[in-house]
């Protein structure tokens, strides 16, 4: 669970970083996150990449686990270019798709040649024991992970990506004035509790959805 975290959300900042160079803001480039390197994103968050992970991991008794990474970016860039920051915000949770697909894919191969069986929703189980079976393990967390940080990332409250994604849609003097909420702390903590509190009614359609899309379903389906 954690190498999957851990590798999923350096791919997230690093996309993020990415667009933002694309863009014009080389803040995160000279940082070094535009890399997949984790360790220029552990020396930029090594409490939500190393230790909060672990010790969420220790408190659930490996049943759960919390972490998160940061890519900076200038906010006078922000301002200037809304509409390339909104794309940069979009880059995160679209990576995150991105890996759920490829991790798709592999389970479809190892399907395909008798490796795995589906074993419902995003989930599949090895033929045999082993390595396989680790394996099989490994790739459906992984799977389920990208597609949860994906549609996490993507609700619209403050701090997270789309909120920042609403800047492709809105009048940009709209936008540009709903940045400055962002700005004050009290609005991030609210949006984070609002966050965690629908996921729970949003992600579970999430992997149901995604279970249809990729057809992993096995007996035990949704």
């Amino acid at each position: 669970m954690y190498v999957a975290f851990l590798f999923s959300t350096v791919c997230h900042e690093a996309a993020h970083a990415l667009v933002a160079k694309w863009g014009g803001d080389n803040t995160a480039y000279v940082g070094g996150q535009v890399s997949l390197d984790p360790m220029p994103h552990v020396r930029r968050e090594p409490f939500g990449l190393i230790l909060i992970p672990m010790l969420s991991l220790f408190m659930s008794g490996g049943g759960a686990m919390f972490g998160w990474g940061s890519a900076p970016f200038d906010p006078f860039w922000q301002i200037r270019y809304p509409r390339r920051a909104a794309l940069m915000a979009l880059a995160g949770p679209m990576t995150n798709f991105a890996l759920a697909a490829v991790a798709a894919l592999v389970m479809h191969a190892g399907i395909a040649m008798g490796y795995f069986f589906p074993a419902g929703g995003l989930q599949v189980v090895a033929t045999n024991g082993g390595i396989l079976e680790a394996f099989a393990v490994f790739i459906s967390v992984f799977l389920k992970l990208n597609v949860l940080l994906g549609v996490f990332n993507l609700l619209p409250v403050p701090p997270l990506d789309g909120y920042s994604v609403l800047g492709l849609f809105l009048p940009e003097d709209v936008f540009l004035r709903l940045l400055e909420v962002i700005r004050s702390p009290a609005y991030s903590i609210f949006g984070l509790l609002f966050a965690w509190h629908a996921l729970p009614y949003i992600i579970n359609p999430a992997f149901s959805f995604a279970a249809r899309v990729i057809n992993l379903y096995g007996a035990a389906g949704y």
